[in-house]
């Protein structure tokens, strides 16, 4: 799963994916530093992957990992091919969510390429090229549809064409969340009508506001008529997040400074719809990221192709169940292992044996 870091130049976006990966990247005070998109994975922290590891002494622990993409910086016009234009946009068509950062903190020594600072007014250019890039896109695909049509009475190719222009509709209003509201609306069956589309406004977006002061970004999202439900961002001191990796955690602990890359690579992980289940025993305790509603040989495809190919069942146990019993002869004493067939939902903290 790939998550690209996307927002106007000199918004804090590289140093953003070096204190996340760190990876040593260009974060020069200049507009498109980063040209070729730098790419790092990034481990989900899971404390009961540590717990599982010290309650079976496992010899290994491995976490659920993120792929993110530093991709170049975005300026108005680039639908149009202006910046870095087609190529921005061919990166971010290749990853599955966005984490939008917006610069709401002032300083004279970092540019900004509009001259003032007003994250409202950037987010709201960054928004608007991903959908003028989808209508350019939507209007290809209903130019070929009508041609396709001509005489034809498909059924399926009269439903695609009908979805694609309520689509045109709604991206031509330039609101996002109608777009959003609009998919989410849509049944499996007719989704998959107009997916292949690969739409930039299709894909999930958290908002990482880059400010001085994150305890009090309410406040500031107030002050520039931002309104976004919780879920949707979270502050940053990317900054101070980048200094942080220069110090150790007793360093850090006697400055008290916090770190808020946790939080952000958990809601990384919620945007993308993913779930854990976990495996554990002596030789290692992984966790697995699936989708959610993941039946378990879908889940069991995560481990290796046969899982799902030659699954006859799982042995399933909940994290707080196999905690609470202390170990797993005593769950099944208990009578806390269950044993699921195919049809069943794996739900986020399964710990899970499959038998094949």
């Amino acid at each position: 799963m790939k998550i690209g870091i996307i927002g106007l130049p000199n918004v804090g976006k590289s140093t953003l994916f070096k204190a996340l990966t760190k990876i040593q990247v260009d974060i020069n005070n200049y507009p498109f530093c980063t040209i070729e998109p730098n790419v790092g994975i990034v481990e989900v922290p899971d404390k009961r992957v540590d717990k599982l590891a010290e309650l079976f002494r496992s010899a290994k622990k491995l976490y659920s990992t993120v792929e993110f993409v530093d991709i170049a910086g975005l300026v108005k016009g680039a639908a149009e091919g202006q910046g870095l234009g087609n190529k921005f946009l061919h990166n971010i068509r290749e990853v599955d969510a966005l984490v939008q950062v917006v610069r709401t903190f002032e300083n004279k020594n970092i540019t900004h390429v509009h001259e003032t600072i007003d994250p409202k007014r950037d987010m709201e250019i960054i928004n608007t090229e991903l959908i003028l890039a989808d209508l350019e896109t939507v209007e290809k695909r209903l130019s070929k549809l009508n041609k396709e049509i001509k005489g034809s009475s498909d059924k399926i190719l009269l439903r695609q064409k009908e979805l694609t222009e309520e689509l045109q509709k709604i991206l031509n209003e330039n609101n996002l969340e109608k777009i959003h509201s609009f998919l989410n609306s849509l049944s499996e069956e007719d989704f998959s009508l107009i997916k292949d589309l690969q739409l930039l406004t299709f894909k999930p977006i958290l908002y990482a506001f880059n400010t001085q002061n994150p305890e009090k970004i309410t406040e500031e999202l107030k002050k520039h008529d931002i309104k976004l439900p919780p879920e949707k961002y979270l502050a940053l001191d990317v900054k101070t997040e980048e200094e942080l990796l220069e110090l150790n955690k007793s360093e850090i602990k006697e400055l008290g400074l916090k770190s808020g890359l946790k939080k952000l690579i958990e809601k990384s992980y919620q945007l993308l719809n993913l779930i854990t289940f976990l495996t554990t025993g002596p030789d290692e305790t992984r966790s697995w990221p699936i989708k959610k509603n993941s039946t378990a040989p879908q889940a069991g495809r995560a481990i290796h192709s046969d899982f799902q190919e030659k699954f006859i069942c799982a042995e399933v146990i909940s994290y707080e169940d196999l905690i609470k019993a202390g170990s797993r002869s005593k769950a099944k004493e208990q009578g806390l292992i269950r044993v699921e067939g195919k049809d069943y939902i794996v739900q986020d903290g399964d710990v899970i044996e499959f038998k094949i």
